[in-house]
This record gives structure tokens, sequence and C-alpha cells, in this order.
């Protein structure tokens, strides 16, 4: 096979945590050879011992992707040269202050672009605030490959909707959202993705791809805190949630059930960067970070 026909068979799969681990087995599945690259040594090398770190994710599975060739992990950056796509699914984390902490995707920028190739596509999955990708992951990307976003690679985001913890929860099952730089980026992202995900749902822009994971992630948020603040009001008045949430989601249309809990944790504790909305939307990210603190101050309760 040829060096070129090797990259178009080839993607690379950047921090291979919840997110990114069960999105590049998902990938081999589908006959994609999948490079996974992290900057942790003890990641690395316990996956290419065929060893889950990841509760739902079986030893079995990875085990039986490196066997059929489908599968490997280092921390070598260099290799990104070998791959036709590159998917970023790094953290995003708040900073002392509150605020979205984009990091760990400009340094994985930097680090992509020292061996970026032409041609090659860049995805980022991590949750984020519009502008991330276009602005900030691109700027990086240009400056150190010395090429052109939309001219010399392809840029696109496609949020994440991992469900962990989930045992009916399938990757290839989830609709796939996704935005591009130019069409011909969306375009780009959408055959790479149709390999492994049945459903794609392209929209206009990166920006529109970013908002539509904070819309998810806000309306969840919201209910949540909804819901258990409910808990409180309809406990003192001697009534029972539970009933009331089971007759309310009779309703057929209009309703969608939450249920009183611990609050935010699993997949849900990443909301609160979610929701602070960056420097591009500091009024609404100011009205609902300082939501967010209000309820975070309250005391512990038990909701069940």
């Amino acid at each position: 096979m040829s060096e070129t026909s090797e990259r178009k068979s080839k993607i690379a799969v950047v921090g291979l945590g919840y997110v990114g681990l069960p999105l590049s087995l998902q990938f081999a599945r589908s006959g994609v050879t999948v490079l996974g690259l992290d900057i942790d040594p003890v990641k690395v090398d316990a996956l290419n011992q065929g060893r889950s770190y990841i509760r739902h994710i079986g030893s079995e599975t990875i085990t039986g992707m490196i066997r059929a060739g489908r599968f490997s992990a280092t921390t070598d950056f260099a290799r990104v040269a070998e791959v036709e796509a590159v998917i970023i699914c790094v953290p995003t984390p708040l900073s002392k202050n509150r605020d979205p902490d984009i990091s760990f995707i400009l340094e994985t920028g930097r680090r992509i672009a020292r061996h970026l190739q032409k041609d090659t596509l860049v995805v980022l999955e991590s949750t984020t605030y519009p502008g991330t990708t276009d602005e900030d992951l691109r700027e990086v990307l240009e400056i150190g490959s010395g090429l052109v976003a939309g001219r010399d690679f392809y840029l696109a985001f496609s949020p994440e909707r991992e469900d962990p913890g989930n045992p009916e929860s399938k990757v290839a099952n989830i609709p796939q959202g996704c935005g591009g730089y130019t069409p011909a980026c969306l375009e780009r992202a959408c055959a790479l993705y149709s390999r492994a995900i049945r459903t794609l749902v392209p929209v206009s822009s990166c920006r529109a791809a970013e908002a539509t994971k904070l819309l998810e992630n806000i309306f969840r948020s919201v209910n949540i805190a909804l819901v258990n603040e409910l808990k409180l009001v309809y406990s003192a008045m001697g009534i029972d949630i539970w009933e009331v949430i089971n007759a309310a989601k009779t309703k057929p249309f209009g309703f969608m059930a939450f249920y009183p809990g611990p609050g935010l944790v699993g997949t849900a504790s990443r909301l609160i960067r979610s929701i602070s909305l960056g420097r591009r939307a500091n009024t609404a990210r100011t009205c609902v970070s300082s939501n967010w603190r209000a309820r975070s101050t309250r005391p512990c309760r038990c909701m069940w």
C-alpha cells in the first residue's frame, strides 16, 4: 500500500478518556485503523497491553481491536503525519475564576500543528464556547503548520455525545452533529464520521455546532436543578415528588421527566464549564455562572 493510501485509511484520536476511547473503538470496529494519542504514558501502556481503565469498556474489546490491527496507542505526536484525520477529545475544565479553560485544546493544537500534513482533517469534539474552533484552534494550527484552514487543511467541530454508565448507549447509534469551517470542511467531516456513525446532523458552521452542545448541556443543567428544588418544596408541603413526576410524564407532549438526585455528576459535571459561555458572551456567562454559583453554595441534601 502506498503512503497516501495508508493515510487515507488511518485516523488519530487525541485524548483517550471516556469520550476519546469509545470513539476510537467505534471507528476501529467500523474498519478504520485508529491511532490513539495521549500524553499519559500509563494510559498508553495499559491500552497497548489490552487493559481498559474505563469501567464500561471491557479489556477484551481493546484486545480484539489490537489483534485485528485496528487500534494502537502512543504518546508520539509526530505520528500525526501518518493519518488523514485527527479528532481532538481533550478536557475543557474551568479556571480558578470559573472561566472556560481551553488551554488543553490549544496545547493539543500546537502539538498537532508541528506535524500537520496538507489535506488533513482536524475535528474538535471537546465541549467549549462558540468561536473556539474557527478562531482559537484555527490560529494555533495555522501558525504552527504554516498551512491555511479551508485551503490547505480541513477544520470542523463535532460535539461529543458520550453517555457513560448507560449500558444501552452505543456510539454508532447516537446522532452526531457536525459543523465545518467551510462547506468543503463540513463535507470532509461528514464523510469521515459516516464510516462509524449511523446518523449525521450537519449544521451551517463550527459555531452553530458548538452552540448546539451548549444548548444540550444547559437544558439538562437547568432541569436537574429545577427538579431538585421542587423536591425540597414539595417535601415541605407533604407531597411526594415521585408521584408528581410519574403523573406529569403521562402527558404525551411538552414534558420531559427529570428525577431528583445528587445533581450534576458524571457527564453532567462537565456542564459547569459549558454554561459559562466564554469571553464572546460575557453577559450570558455572568448571568448563568452567577446562578450556578448560587446553587452550588447550597448545603448538600439527600434527594432520595
